[in-house]
C-alpha cells in the first residue's frame, strides 16, 4: 500500500488524506526544510504530496524513493480545491506506483517516469 507525506500548505482535514496511509507534516514537523521533508519521506518510503515546485523540481534529478505528487492548482477555495483533488486523486495515486512525479493541473495530469 503506497503512503503518503502531505506537506503543510495543504489542508490538515481533508477526507482523502484522512486514512491510515497518508501522514500530514503538521503532526510531524511544521517548519522542517524541504530536505528534511525528503530525507523523512526516503527513509519511510512515502510519496510527498505538496504545491511545492522545489521537491519537484528535486525529484527530476534524483531516483525514488520518494515520489512525488506536485499539486499546481493555484489560489482556489477550498470547496473548489476539495471537489476538483476528491476527482483528480484516485487518477494521481494510480499514476504516482509507476512514475517518480505526477503534476496535477485544473485541467489535466502528467506522469513523469
Amino acid at each position: 500500500m503506497q503512503r503518503f507525506l502531505i506537506d503543510v500548505n495543504l489542508p490538515y482535514r481533508f477526507s482523502i488524506w484522512s486514512g491510515d496511509n497518508c501522514l500530514h507534516m503538521r503532526d510531524i514537523g511544521e517548519n522542517w526544510t524541504d530536505t528534511q521533508i525528503w530525507d523523512y519521506a526516503q527513509q519511510h518510503n512515502l510519496t510527498i504530496v505538496s504545491k511545492d515546485a522545489d521537491l519537484s523540481d528535486r525529484i527530476m534529478i534524483s531516483l525514488p524513493p520518494p515520489r512525488v505528487i506536485h499539486i499546481r492548482l493555484g489560489n482556489m477555495r477550498m470547496h473548489d480545491f476539495h471537489s476538483l483533488m476528491t476527482k483528480l486523486w484516485p487518477q494521481a495515486v494510480a499514476l504516482i506506483e509507476n512514475n517518480r512525479l505526477v503534476r496535477i493541473y485544473p485541467d489535466r495530469i502528467e506522469a513523469i517516469g
